[in-house]
């Protein structure tokens, strides 16, 4: 990764998600759409984290070079206890981390849980990796990572 890099487009939105944040009194930096996220992944201005279980990463596919840190684990979505301290073992408390879960909502949760724990620029991904549920109880068909076109593999 760069030291030092470009103030470019994608900062400046970066710096008006974490200022909209502060205004709104959100306990964590933001919320950012998928398509600025992996922008920011790609030119080194922050790592990307996948909070979903390994079973969804696994069957429903993953964003290449994202780092997996379970929310939930299970079919039941369990609750990891240890979340803070895998995401400390894999992501340092000041770098720009980005969390993805599949609509997010359990990435929103976790980004509360990592700024308590002193990540000072954790951000939620909005939409997730599939998207909201339609009125057909359908996922991915208007908003999410896989629908954006963005990168993405499975298993």
């Amino acid at each position: 990764m760069s030291t030092t890099l470009e103030h470019t487009a994608e900062l400046d939105a970066l710096d008006t998600i974490r200022a909209t944040a502060a205004a709104q009194d959100l306990p964590y930096a933001g919320q950012l759409p998928p398509a600025l996220a992996w922008a920011l992944v790609t030119q080194g201005a922050a790592v990307l984290v996948d909070v979903r279980s390994g079973e969804e990463r696994k069957f429903v596919g993953h964003v290449p070079g994202s780092v997996h840190v379970a929310w939930a684990t299970g079919t039941a979505l369990t609750r990891n206890p240890r979340f803070v301290r895998e995401l400390e073992a894999k992501v340092k408390k000041d770098a720009v981390v980005f969390l993805l879960c599949r609509s997010g909502k359990r990435s929103a949760l976790a980004a509360v849980v990592a700024a308590k724990a002193g990540f000072s620029q954790v951000f939620n991904v909005l939409e997730g990796f599939e998207g909201e549920i339609d009125e057909q109880q359908h996922r991915g068909i208007s908003d999410g990572w896989r629908i954006r076109n963005l990168p993405w593999v499975q298993d």
